[in-house]
Protein backbone atom coordinates (compact mmCIF):
# COMPACT_ATOMS: atom_id res chain seq x y z
CA UNK A 1 0.00 0.00 0.00
CA UNK A 2 1.21 3.61 -0.60
CA UNK A 3 1.96 6.11 2.13
CA UNK A 4 0.13 9.32 1.08
CA UNK A 5 1.13 12.43 2.25
CA UNK A 6 -0.78 14.20 4.98
CA UNK A 7 -2.66 17.59 4.68
CA UNK A 8 0.03 20.53 5.58
CA UNK A 9 0.38 21.73 9.15
CA UNK A 10 -0.70 18.21 10.90
CA UNK A 11 0.37 17.61 14.10
CA UNK A 12 -0.13 14.04 16.18
CA UNK A 13 0.87 13.57 19.93
CA UNK A 14 1.86 9.66 19.89
CA UNK A 15 2.22 7.79 23.06
CA UNK A 16 4.09 4.26 23.12
CA UNK A 17 6.36 5.33 20.07
CA UNK A 18 8.95 3.02 20.90
CA UNK A 19 7.01 0.03 21.19
CA UNK A 20 7.25 -2.13 18.18
CA UNK A 21 4.13 -1.24 16.72
CA UNK A 22 4.44 2.32 17.88
CA UNK A 23 7.91 2.58 16.24
CA UNK A 24 6.42 1.96 12.73
CA UNK A 25 3.42 4.43 13.05
CA UNK A 26 6.23 7.20 14.29
CA UNK A 27 7.81 6.03 10.88
CA UNK A 28 4.96 6.15 8.84
CA UNK A 29 3.60 9.78 10.43
CA UNK A 30 7.26 11.15 9.51
CA UNK A 31 6.98 9.83 5.71
CA UNK A 32 3.47 11.26 5.82
CA UNK A 33 4.90 15.03 6.42
CA UNK A 34 3.48 15.03 9.83
CA UNK A 35 5.00 16.98 13.35
CA UNK A 36 4.79 14.44 15.82
CA UNK A 37 5.05 14.72 19.15
CA UNK A 38 6.67 11.75 21.11
CA UNK A 39 6.31 10.91 24.40
CA UNK A 40 8.35 8.39 25.34
CA UNK A 41 10.09 6.41 28.64
CA UNK A 42 13.52 6.09 26.64
CA UNK A 43 14.54 8.25 23.79
CA UNK A 44 17.34 5.39 23.27
CA UNK A 45 14.82 3.09 21.62
CA UNK A 46 13.56 4.83 19.37
CA UNK A 47 13.57 3.66 15.59
CA UNK A 48 16.91 4.74 13.94
CA UNK A 49 17.37 7.85 12.38
CA UNK A 50 14.52 9.13 14.19
CA UNK A 51 15.68 10.84 17.02
CA UNK A 52 17.21 13.76 14.87
CA UNK A 53 14.74 14.30 12.04
CA UNK A 54 13.20 18.02 12.97
CA UNK A 55 9.69 17.34 12.54
CA UNK A 56 10.01 15.32 16.21
CA UNK A 57 9.42 16.31 19.41
CA UNK A 58 10.65 13.80 21.86
CA UNK A 59 9.75 13.96 25.30
CA UNK A 60 11.35 11.51 27.68
CA UNK A 61 9.18 10.76 30.11
CA UNK A 62 6.36 8.56 32.25
CA UNK A 63 3.09 9.12 30.44
CA UNK A 64 0.73 8.68 33.67
CA UNK A 65 3.92 10.54 35.82
CA UNK A 66 3.70 13.54 33.38
CA UNK A 67 1.44 16.49 35.37
CA UNK A 68 -2.15 17.89 34.06
CA UNK A 69 -0.49 21.19 33.04
CA UNK A 70 1.75 19.37 30.79
CA UNK A 71 -0.21 17.15 29.15
CA UNK A 72 -2.17 19.57 28.34
CA UNK A 73 0.61 21.40 26.36
CA UNK A 74 1.75 18.74 24.93
CA UNK A 75 -2.23 17.98 23.29
CA UNK A 76 -2.66 21.93 22.67
CA UNK A 77 -2.67 22.35 19.02
CA UNK A 78 -2.55 18.73 18.11
CA UNK A 79 -5.19 17.31 15.13
CA UNK A 80 -4.93 13.91 16.80
CA UNK A 81 -3.38 11.50 19.61
CA UNK A 82 -2.50 8.40 18.44
CA UNK A 83 -1.82 5.99 21.19
CA UNK A 84 0.00 2.46 20.48
CA UNK A 85 0.56 2.07 24.81
CA UNK A 86 0.32 -1.61 26.03
CA UNK A 87 1.82 -4.15 28.32
CA UNK A 88 5.61 -5.29 27.79
CA UNK A 89 5.16 -9.36 26.99
CA UNK A 90 6.74 -10.41 30.16
CA UNK A 91 5.80 -11.67 33.44
CA UNK A 92 6.18 -8.17 35.48
CA UNK A 93 5.07 -6.17 32.10
CA UNK A 94 1.64 -8.49 31.72
CA UNK A 95 0.76 -8.82 35.62
CA UNK A 96 2.43 -5.98 36.87
CA UNK A 97 1.87 -2.33 37.55
CA UNK A 98 0.49 0.08 35.79
CA UNK A 99 -2.19 -2.37 35.12
CA UNK A 100 -4.70 0.20 33.68
CA UNK A 101 -2.14 2.32 31.29
CA UNK A 102 -3.76 2.07 28.29
CA UNK A 103 -7.20 3.11 30.58
CA UNK A 104 -5.48 6.03 32.32
CA UNK A 105 -3.66 7.38 29.30
CA UNK A 106 -7.21 7.65 27.24
CA UNK A 107 -9.11 9.18 30.19
CA UNK A 108 -6.85 11.73 30.54
CA UNK A 109 -6.47 12.89 26.85
CA UNK A 110 -10.06 13.11 26.99
CA UNK A 111 -9.71 15.78 30.16
CA UNK A 112 -6.86 17.37 28.59
CA UNK A 113 -9.31 17.62 25.11
CA UNK A 114 -12.11 18.69 27.02
CA UNK A 115 -9.68 21.54 28.99
CA UNK A 116 -8.57 23.17 26.07
CA UNK A 117 -12.06 22.83 24.21
CA UNK A 118 -9.94 22.64 20.19
CA UNK A 119 -11.71 24.40 17.47
CA UNK A 120 -12.10 21.14 16.13
CA UNK A 121 -12.00 17.69 17.76
CA UNK A 122 -9.54 16.05 18.81
CA UNK A 123 -9.18 12.61 17.10
CA UNK A 124 -7.76 10.17 19.96
CA UNK A 125 -6.73 6.68 18.09
CA UNK A 126 -6.25 4.05 20.14
CA UNK A 127 -4.74 0.63 19.73
CA UNK A 128 -6.41 -2.13 20.98
CA UNK A 129 -7.35 -6.00 20.81
CA UNK A 130 -9.99 -8.03 19.07
CA UNK A 131 -10.44 -9.46 22.84
CA UNK A 132 -11.90 -6.52 23.14
CA UNK A 133 -16.22 -6.85 22.84
CA UNK A 134 -18.67 -3.94 21.03
CA UNK A 135 -20.94 -2.78 23.54
CA UNK A 136 -24.91 -4.02 22.75
CA UNK A 137 -23.13 -7.37 21.90
CA UNK A 138 -22.50 -6.29 18.19
CA UNK A 139 -19.87 -8.54 17.78
CA UNK A 140 -22.32 -11.60 17.60
CA UNK A 141 -19.68 -14.16 16.17
CA UNK A 142 -18.36 -14.82 19.26
CA UNK A 143 -20.07 -17.51 21.06
CA UNK A 144 -20.62 -18.08 25.03
CA UNK A 145 -17.66 -20.04 25.45
CA UNK A 146 -15.12 -18.04 24.02
CA UNK A 147 -16.86 -15.01 25.56
CA UNK A 148 -16.45 -17.28 28.88
CA UNK A 149 -12.65 -17.64 28.03
CA UNK A 150 -12.22 -13.73 27.14
CA UNK A 151 -13.74 -13.29 30.45
CA UNK A 152 -11.17 -15.73 32.35
CA UNK A 153 -8.65 -14.10 30.70
CA UNK A 154 -9.50 -10.47 31.62
CA UNK A 155 -9.90 -11.46 35.03
CA UNK A 156 -6.33 -13.07 35.33
CA UNK A 157 -4.66 -11.06 32.64
CA UNK A 158 -4.89 -7.18 33.50
CA UNK A 159 -3.66 -6.34 29.84
CA UNK A 160 -7.07 -7.88 28.62
CA UNK A 161 -9.12 -6.25 31.12
CA UNK A 162 -7.64 -3.16 30.43
CA UNK A 163 -7.95 -2.89 26.95
CA UNK A 164 -12.21 -3.37 27.63
CA UNK A 165 -11.77 -1.17 30.07
CA UNK A 166 -10.50 1.44 27.60
CA UNK A 167 -12.62 1.12 25.41
CA UNK A 168 -15.95 1.12 27.42
CA UNK A 169 -14.40 4.42 28.92
CA UNK A 170 -14.90 5.58 25.35
CA UNK A 171 -17.85 4.23 24.70
CA UNK A 172 -19.60 5.78 27.42
CA UNK A 173 -18.06 9.10 28.29
CA UNK A 174 -17.13 10.44 24.65
CA UNK A 175 -20.68 10.99 22.62
CA UNK A 176 -20.51 10.60 18.91
CA UNK A 177 -21.43 14.02 18.53
CA UNK A 178 -18.89 15.36 21.16
CA UNK A 179 -17.52 18.54 20.33
CA UNK A 180 -13.63 18.19 21.94
CA UNK A 181 -12.63 14.67 21.23
CA UNK A 182 -13.74 11.61 18.95
CA UNK A 183 -12.43 8.10 18.92
CA UNK A 184 -11.35 5.13 16.95
CA UNK A 185 -10.30 2.01 18.70
CA UNK A 186 -8.54 -0.27 16.30
CA UNK A 187 -8.88 -4.44 16.88
CA UNK A 188 -6.06 -6.18 15.21
CA UNK A 189 -5.77 -9.80 15.30
CA UNK A 190 -2.50 -11.45 16.26
CA UNK A 191 0.14 -9.22 15.59
CA UNK A 192 3.25 -10.30 13.39
CA UNK A 193 6.61 -8.73 12.14
CA UNK A 194 6.53 -7.66 8.58
CA UNK A 195 5.58 -4.68 6.08
CA UNK A 196 2.75 -3.04 5.02
CA UNK A 197 0.58 -5.35 2.70
CA UNK A 198 -3.18 -5.53 1.71
CA UNK A 199 -5.41 -5.43 4.61
CA UNK A 200 -8.93 -5.71 4.99
CA UNK A 201 -10.98 -3.80 7.94
CA UNK A 202 -14.06 -5.26 9.67
CA UNK A 203 -16.83 -3.73 11.75
CA UNK A 204 -16.88 -6.96 13.69
CA UNK A 205 -15.17 -9.99 14.28
CA UNK A 206 -14.00 -12.56 11.48
CA UNK A 207 -11.93 -15.06 13.18
CA UNK A 208 -12.43 -17.51 15.59
CA UNK A 209 -10.64 -17.15 19.46
CA UNK A 210 -9.18 -20.61 18.69
CA UNK A 211 -8.48 -20.20 15.26
CA UNK A 212 -7.17 -16.17 15.31
CA UNK A 213 -6.99 -14.19 11.81
CA UNK A 214 -3.33 -12.39 11.56
CA UNK A 215 -2.51 -8.74 11.63
CA UNK A 216 0.96 -7.13 10.46
CA UNK A 217 2.17 -4.39 13.00
CA UNK A 218 2.88 -2.28 9.96
CA UNK A 219 -0.28 -2.61 8.67
CA UNK A 220 -2.00 -1.38 11.87
CA UNK A 221 0.03 1.49 11.85
CA UNK A 222 -0.57 1.95 8.58
CA UNK A 223 -4.47 2.40 9.44
CA UNK A 224 -4.09 4.40 12.41
CA UNK A 225 -1.95 6.78 10.26
CA UNK A 226 -4.93 6.80 7.43
CA UNK A 227 -7.10 7.78 10.55
CA UNK A 228 -4.96 10.46 11.81
CA UNK A 229 -4.32 12.00 8.16
CA UNK A 230 -7.41 11.45 5.80
CA UNK A 231 -10.71 12.87 6.83
CA UNK A 232 -12.46 10.21 4.75
CA UNK A 233 -10.86 7.29 6.57
CA UNK A 234 -11.96 9.27 9.95
CA UNK A 235 -15.50 10.35 8.49
CA UNK A 236 -15.76 6.35 8.17
CA UNK A 237 -14.29 5.19 11.51
CA UNK A 238 -14.88 7.16 14.25
CA UNK A 239 -16.52 6.25 17.07
CA UNK A 240 -16.62 2.58 16.11
CA UNK A 241 -13.97 -0.76 16.67
CA UNK A 242 -12.63 -1.68 13.37
CA UNK A 243 -11.16 -4.90 13.19
CA UNK A 244 -8.20 -4.96 11.25
CA UNK A 245 -6.52 -8.27 9.33
CA UNK A 246 -4.57 -9.23 6.40
CA UNK A 247 -5.71 -10.15 3.13
CA UNK A 248 -4.13 -13.47 2.49
CA UNK A 249 -1.91 -14.24 -1.04
CA UNK A 250 -3.22 -16.55 -3.37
Amino acid sequence: MDVRAAPAGLTVLLLGGTGRTGGRALQQLLARGVSVRAIVRSAERLPAGVAGDPSVTVVEAELLALGDDELRRLVEGCDAVVSCLGHPASVGGLLGPPRDLVTRAAQRVCRAARDLRPARPLKLILMSSVSVHRPGGLDARRGRFEMAVVGLLRGLVPPARDNQSAVDFLGDVVAATDPYVQWVAVRPDSLKDGDVTVYALHEGLVDSLFRPGSTNMANVAHFMCELATDPQAWAAWHGKLPVIVNVARA
